[in-house]
């Protein structure tokens, strides 16, 4: 049986440049992988062009794409999101069909309450991050290096964080301060999409901790695995041979069960 297609989506700070290894595994197993990047987030856009964007326009912009996938080839995609891109693919997975969604450390959606006190710490600094909502934001170098590459090692670390884009302050109050958005942008309603879905968790990870992404995984009744010694950067540090292994047998297992 042909393999749909795989479209990846990356986080935020990032660009599809985040898949670039973790593609290789999935493109040698027959799948045609797209990793686009977000709207605003590749390396000819203008910093300030992600000002005013929402998480509904990512959304969107990916479910448009999956729609486009589907009719270019006659089958949906297999949907796979990483950190905040996770989110996206969880908003966007509601709007267009989708084969199956994979969530990688996923942000999670309006309604459920982070797990630790970083996570509340972190929400509660973010009102300093930026002017107003609509104010593009500066990756900060020095926590993306020590919270999501953490486990990279340090040329790595240093390369990645180089890469780093500007994010739009809006769409990280909508992911990380919900309950205060009037609009509850990110509302993602509980219960199963209608497809299989797979969420992975780093066990060490403290952006996106194991309790917060299991409370994603039980909204979305999917299989949940967690990954021991391993952090935020699933696509990316050490170890992420394997976690590109455990979807890619995941997704064979569905195979054989579709055809059974």
């Amino acid at each position: 049986m042909t393999k749909p297609a795989l479209v990846m989506v990356h986080g935020a700070f990032c660009g599809g440049w985040v898949f670039e290894a973790f593609r290789q595994p999935f493109e040698a197993a027959g799948f045609s992988v797209l990793t686009p990047d977000l709207r605003g987030h590749g390396p000819d856009d203008r910093p300030g062009e992600v000002g005013g964007l929402s998480m509904a326009d990512y959304a969107a912009d990916i479910a448009g794409l999956c729609g486009r996938v589907a009719g270019d080839t006659g089958r949906p995609p297999v949907l796979l999101g990483h950190s905040m891109g996770g989110l996206v693919a969880q908003m966007a997975a509601r709007r267009s069909p989708v084969s199956a969604l994979v969530l990688l450390a996923p942000s999670a959606p309006w309604g459920v309450f982070g797990s630790s006190l970083e996570e509340a710490v972190t929400a509660a600094a973010l009102p300093l991050l930026a002017p107003t909502p609509f104010s593009p934001v500066d990756p900060d170098l020095r926590l993306l290096k020590a919270y999501s590459l953490d486990r990279l090692a340090p040329e790595g670390r240093e390369a990645a964080a180089r890469r780093a884009r500007p994010e739009s302050a809006r769409a990280i109050l909508e992911t990380l301060t919900w309950w205060l958005d009037p609009l509850m942008t990110t509302r993602s309603p509980a219960g199963p999409l209608g497809v299989d879905a797979l969420v992975l968790a780093g066990a060490r990870d403290r952006v996106h901790p194991p309790a917060t992404v299991r409370q994603v995984a039980e909204r979305l009744s999917a299989d949940y695995r967690e990954l021991p010694g391993m952090s935020h950067w699933l696509p990316g540090e050490a170890g992420w041979e394997a976690v590109a292994g455990l979807v890619l047998d995941w997704l064979a297992a569905r195979g054989d069960r579709a055809a059974a």
